[in-house]
């Protein structure tokens, strides 16, 4: 693990939770795509209110990444790489962006936590994410909903 603040973090979490020993490391990553966002959904992770995440299936096989699975962890980080917690997958499911409910936008916990700000905020970072493939979101896109529990916060 490069990152050290993410190392001393995991280091701390296997200090007491010995069960993780033989885990494969975590994935180190911040939210989002601007320090802003990064910044914003780390502290509603940290309050409890973010509890689900949302990515594009197009923009993880553009890029090569694996599906979240149940079970696999991530040290959450801020825009610099500063690591302040530790999350677990506890639910993935695949529905078009069409299909995307308001409990599950007030579960992602962002803006007013409505359906139509979710809507709204992720078909702008989709659009960005998918212009460097020369791609476009769609309605009918296959949106990856990963929801997640905080295991573990830096003190």
């Amino acid at each position: 693990m490069k990152n050290k603040s993410a190392k001393a973090l995991w280091g701390d979490f296997l200090d007491q939770h010995l069960e993780y020993a033989f885990a494969e490391d975590p994935r180190i990553e911040y939210f989002g795509d601007s320090e802003e966002i990064a910044n914003t959904c780390l502290k509603l992770i940290l309050k409890g209110q973010k509890r689900a995440t949302s990515h594009s299936l197009l923009g993880l096989q553009l890029r090569n990444e694996p599906l979240p699975k149940i079970g696999d962890l991530t040290i959450v980080t801020d825009w610099s790489g500063t690591a302040h917690c530790i999350i677990r997958t506890v639910k993935v499911t695949l529905k078009p962006f069409f299909a995307i409910t308001p409990s599950y936008a007030q579960m992602e916990g962002e803006g007013d936590r409505s359906l139509e700000y979710w809507k709204k905020s992720h078909w702008e970072y989709y659009t960005r994410e998918l212009a460097p493939f020369e791609r476009k979101p769609l309605e009918s896109m296959i949106v990856v909903c990963e929801v997640f529990e905080k295991i573990f916060e830096k003190r």
